[in-house]
C-alpha cells in the first residue's frame, strides 16, 4: 500500500503550533518531518497538500449516546460515527443506557462486535452500574473498556444507583476509573414538585435549570468526591454545569496522580439560560444549561486545568420526542458532529486557544483514559488525523446534519473553520463533505 504524506500543514500538537509534515504507513504515524521532506518520500507518497491548514489529532470523544442496540429510531452506531467522523471525531466512548442496557459482559461483548462491522469511528464502551450487579463490575476487562459509568442522578435509561451501601461498594472496590451523572435526585423531585404545584404540567422550559439545580449537582458531587477520596478511588466526573461544583476540582493538569478529574461538555460551554426563549426544549439536558456566570467559569476552568475533558454527551432523540412541553420532551441533543467546529468558532472568538483544544479534546483522553497510541501526532500511534480549513465558514443546515435524529441545537450558525479531512487509522474517512463508506474503525485498549 502506497504511503500518504500530509504535506506542509500547521500542526497543533503538545502545545505548539509548526509547519509540518506528516508520513502515514500501515494506519500509523511513520515519521514527521518539520524541516524539509526528503525528495525521496515526497516521490513515492500520495501527497494529501495542507498549506495554510491545521493539522490535529482526531478528536477522542469520552461521552456519546449512540443508540444502538434497542434505541435505533433515533441514532445507531452506524448513523452517529458518520456524523462524527464528518466532526473531526475519531474515537468515542459510549455510554450503557440502551436496551438491553449494558450491565453484563456478554452485553459488553456484543456490543464491540457490533461496533467492528458498523462503527466508522474507533470505539469502546462503559460498563453500567445497577444497584446489583457488581459482581459483573469487578469481572469487567480493564483493557477494553473504559470505565464503569455510575448514574447518581436519574436520565435516559432508568439506571440510577441511589442505594448507599451500594456506591459504597462500587467506590470500595472497583479498580478502573469510575465516571459519574452526578445530580441528587431527591432535590431535584423536591424542586419539581415544587413547580408542579405552581404550573400543572405546564411548567416553562427556563425553569429546567431551578428544578436540576446548581444545588443538586453540587450535592451529588460532593458526595461522590468524597467517596473517591476515602475510597482512593479513579473519579471521572461527568458533564459539570456548574461554577459550584468547581472547588471541589483541583486546578491542575491531569498526570496519573490527579485522583479526581472532570469534564464539560460544548453545550455547557455554548449556551446559557439566556438561550430558552429562542431554543426551546432543543437545549433540555441533563443536568440543565444553567447561567452565563456558570458558562463563563466553566470556560474559565478549562483554560486554567480545572476541567480536564472537552466532549458532547452526544444524546439524539427524533424531533417528536424533543418538540413536546417541558415535562414530556426528552433531556438530551445531538453534538458529535459539530462540537469541534463550536470549538474552534470559540477560538475565533478569542476565548480559547487552538492548544487548549487540542489538549482537552485529544491527549487529555488519551492519557486520562490510558488509550493505547492515540491521541497525539507521534511516530508510531495510529494515524487518527484531522485536517482544518480555517478559512471556509459554512452554515448548520438541515441539508449537512448527519444525525439519524435530523436536527441540531446549531441550525441557522455560521462556523467559520470546516473540517476538510478526517483521517481514522491512516485512511481518508471523510473527505470534503464525502464519506468512504468502506473504512470501518478500531476498539480502542486500554493500557491498564
Amino acid at each position: 500500500m502506497k504511503s500518504t504524506l500530509i504535506h506542509e500543514a500547521t500542526i497543533v500538537n503538545e502545545n505548539k503550533k509548526q509547519t509540518g509534515s506528516v508520513l502515514i504507513k500501515a494506519g500509523k504515524i511513520d515519521a514527521i518531518y518539520y524541516n524539509k521532506v526528503p525528495r525521496e518520500i515526497v516521490r513515492s507518497s500520495e501527497i494529501v497538500s495542507a498549506k495554510g491548514k491545521y493539522l490535529l489529532p482526531g478528536v477522542i470523544d469520552d461521552h456519546v449516546h449512540f443508540r444502538e442496540p434497542g434505541l435505533t429510531h433515533k441514532a445507531d452506531i452506524c448513523s452517529e460515527s458518520r456524523a462524527a467522523v464528518a466532526g473531526g471525531v475519531t474515537s468515542y466512548m459510549e455510554m450503557p443506557n440502551t436496551k438491553p442496557r449494558t450491565i453484563t459482559r456478554q452485553a459488553l461483548d456484543d456490543k464491540l462486535n457490533m461496533a467492528a462491522g458498523k462503527s466508522f469511528a474507533n470505539y469502546a464502551f462503559y460498563m453500567g452500574a445497577t444497584n446489583d450487579n457488581l459482581d459483573e463490575l469487578l469481572r469487567t476487562d480493564p483493557e477494553k473498556t473504559c470505565g464503569i459509568k455510575v448514574f447518581m442522578g436519574s436520565s435516559t435509561g432508568n439506571m440510577l444507583v441511589d442505594n448507599p451501601d451500594t456506591l459504597k461498594e462500587i467506590f470500595s472496590q472497583i479498580k478502573i476509573l469510575i465516571a459519574v451523572h452526578s445530580e441528587d435526585e431527591e432535590i431535584i423531585e423536591k424542586n419539581l414538585q415544587l413547580y408542579r404545584k405552581q404550573y400543572g404540567d405546564r411548567i416553562p422550559v427556563h425553569l429546567h435549570p431551578d428544578i436540576r439545580s446548581a444545588e443538586a449537582c453540587y450535592t451529588s458531587t460532593a458526595k461522590a468526591v468524597e467517596l473517591a477520596n476515602h475510597y482512593n478511588t479513579r473519579l471521572h466526573i461527568l458533564h459539570l454545569s456548574t461554577a459550584g461544583e468547581l472547588e471541589l476540582l483541583e486546578g491542575r493538569p491531569y498526570s496519573k496522580n490527579k485522583l479526581i478529574t472532570g469534564e464539560v461538555c460544548v453545550h455547557h460551554l455554548w449556551f446559557d439560560d439566556s438561550d430558552y426563549k429562542s431554543l426551546g426544549t432543543r437545549i433540555k439536558w441533563n443536568p440543565a444549561i444553567k447561567t452565563r456566570k456558570d458558562r463563563e467559569a466553566l470556560l474559565e476552568a478549562v483554560r486554567t486545568d480545572r476541567i480536564d475533558i472537552i466532549a458532547t454527551d452526544h444524546a439524539p432523540h427524533t424531533w417528536e420526542e424533543k418538540n413536546k412541553d417541558y415535562i414530556h420532551a426528552a433531556s438530551g441533543g445531538p453534538m458529535v458532529q459539530h462540537s469541534l467546529p463550536a470549538m474552534l468558532e470559540l477560538h475565533h472568538r478569542n476565548l480559547i486557544d487552538l492548544e487548549t483544544i487540542v489538549e482537552k479534546m485529544c491527549h487529555a483522553p488519551a492519557r486520562l483514559f490510558e488509550i493505547v497510541k492515540r491521541g497525539f501526532i507521534r511516530k508510531g500511534y495510529w494515524a487518527d488525523l484531522v485536517i482544518i480549513d480555517p478559512d471556509n465558514p459554512w452554515t448548520v443546515s438541515p441539508d449537512n446534519i448527519l444525525y439519524k435524529c435530523g436536527w441540531s441545537p446549531f441550525e441557522d450558525q455560521q462556523f467559520r473553520y470546516s473540517i476538510e479531512k478526517t483521517f481514522v487509522n491512516g485512511q481518508p474517512v471523510f473527505d470534503k463533505g464525502i464519506i468512504n463508506e468502506n473504512i470501518r474503525g478500531k476498539a480502542l485498549t486500554f493500557n491498564r
